[in-house]
């Protein structure tokens, strides 16, 4: 039973009906079981009903017998000294056998006993009969509880009305939970502007102090991730200025400087160049955080994307003594999105893998496909290295944005935390996922899933016209 609700009704309502159960239980139980009632009940019955057969006979004594059998649901049977009923009733054996003046037979039940019988005699008013009365009381609890017993309809009611009790009390409780709850769910989403609190109610108990201290963290959570966005939108924008500068002090040196330097010059205004797309990005991810804009989606290759990605990495690679190899099936690899975002989310990656492999050691990026549990086909991106991995407890914060596994390591490397978190946020943009593992012949493996196009008819060898998808975004 996972219902928290379901937990708290049953629980409240068998507690009611155990307490009803064991309450008369403990009452029968303590309670003589010859009532003092039924032993009036017997006398008055027995000479009521010598009254009626002497006044009126038969006939008679036969309708006052059936009077007390409907009205105090008790089974009556009086017999003269010749051992015939006088009402002119057929009697049952037992019945008989008190009649004859002869014991009782033994009465087979085991689990459900013979009710109690009560047997007296008397004379008649003028001495010359003599009368037997044999009374069987009802079975259950009247025989305890008196002529009246207990009405069961009454019981029913109890047992219904203490479950409507408890539903309507399992429901005040439960209700804020569930509330809560769905806020839990709204929050983790990422919609930071859920709330569990009803401003309607006037609750001042334990679950509404839980509810307050809740809301309080959602709305601190709130302001501090919007105060990150908008820090980390004011970085973006502030480095633009020293970027601009950059560029005219490269334009100045160009021309100053002669043919032996061109090549790193040039190389300094490519880096210069994709520091301020970089820095584009980093504006649009937080616009798409903000829910200000929409990413542009037409079809991608995404194999011409990896090939790229590997070339231009292949430059840096040569620099610390490794390589750079692709591994790509024929195929359609074409997925939906924004070229740049994912050019960058691999370039990341495989960026990535390079600072942390080993010198003398290749970084492999392999494209495969795989189909996802609804049945629909993705694209996967893995790219290995040959370093020293990441503990394990680590893997999780990878693609958290400024997260570094220590200041040394990424001093040495010129990582400032930003890559992965970058990569996580443009392939969740996408409708994918991106995760890291651990190699067991050493190294990181990072797995980028991203969901294939469907294949559709090409028409005169141009790809469907692109438009503009909302992608969703989780702060």
């Amino acid at each position: 039973m996972k219902s928290l609700f379901l937990k708290i009704f049953l629980s409240f309502w068998v507690a009611q009906a155990l307490f009803l159960v064991i309450a008369l239980l403990v009452m029968l139980a303590f309670r003589p079981q010859r009532n003092a009632t039924w032993e009036t009940l017997r006398s008055t019955a027995l000479t009521e009903a010598i009254d009626a057969y002497e006044r009126g006979g038969t006939a008679e004594a036969h309708e006052y017998l059936e009077n007390l059998q409907t009205t105090q649901h008790v089974r009556v049977y009086v017999f003269d000294e010749q051992g015939k009923e006088i009402s002119g009733r057929s009697s049952p054996g037992w019945a008989e056998h008190v009649g004859a003046g002869r014991p009782i037979p033994p009465y087979p039940g085991v689990l459900f006993p013979r009710p109690q019988i009560l047997t007296e005699s008397r004379a008649s008013s003028d001495g010359r009969h003599l009368y037997t009365i044999a009374m069987q009381l009802p079975p259950g609890p009247r025989v305890f509880l008196g002529p009246r017993g207990m009405p069961f309809p009454s019981l029913i009611i109890a047992v219904l009305s203490s479950g409507l009790v408890c539903y309507f009390l399992a429901w005040y409780m439960t209700k804020p939970v569930t509330r809560l709850r769905a806020a839990t769910q709204r929050l983790a989403a990422g919609d930071l502007t859920a709330r569990a609190g009803d401003p309607k109610s006037k609750r001042s108990d334990e679950i509404a102090g839980l509810i307050r201290d809740f809301d309080a963290m959602a709305a601190r959570l709130e302001t501090l991730v919007n105060a990150q966005s908008r820090l980390l939108n004011d970085i973006s924008h502030e480095l633009r200025s020293p970027l601009a500068r950059l560029n005219v002090a490269l334009g100045l040196a160009r021309q100053r400087s002669g043919p032996e330097t061109e090549t790193m010059l040039e190389r300094i205004e490519l880096e210069a160049g994709r520091l301020n797309e970089l820095i584009g990005r980093l504006l649009t991810l937080a616009r798409l955080e903000d829910g200000e804009q929409r990413v542009a989606a037409a079809p991608v290759l995404l194999d011409e994307i990896v090939l790229n990605v590997a070339e231009d990495a292949e430059f840096e690679a040569q620099a610390r003594h490794c390589h750079v190899r692709t591994e790509i099936p024929p195929g359609s690899w074409a997925v939906r999105g924004d070229a740049s975002l994912l050019h960058s989310a691999i370039e990341n990656v495989v960026r990535n893998a390079i600072r942390y492999t080993r010198e003398g050691t290749a970084v492999e990026i392999h494209l495969d496909k795989s189909e996802t549990d609804a049945g629909s086909a993705e694209a996967v991106v893995r790219v290995t290295d040959c370093g020293s991995g990441v503990p394990a407890d680590a893997l999780e914060k990878l693609f958290q944005p400024f997260y570094r596994l220590d200041d040394a390591r990424g001093r040495q490397t010129g990582g400032v935390g930003l890559g992965l978190a970058i990569t996580e946020r443009a392939v969740r943009f996408h409708g994918g996922r991106v995760a890291a593992v651990n190699r067991a012949e050493g190294g990181l493996m990072v797995e980028i899933h991203l969901p294939l196009m469907p294949l559709t008819p090409v028409v005169s060898g141009q790809w469907p016209v692109s438009s503009e998808i909302p992608l969703t975004t989780d702060h």
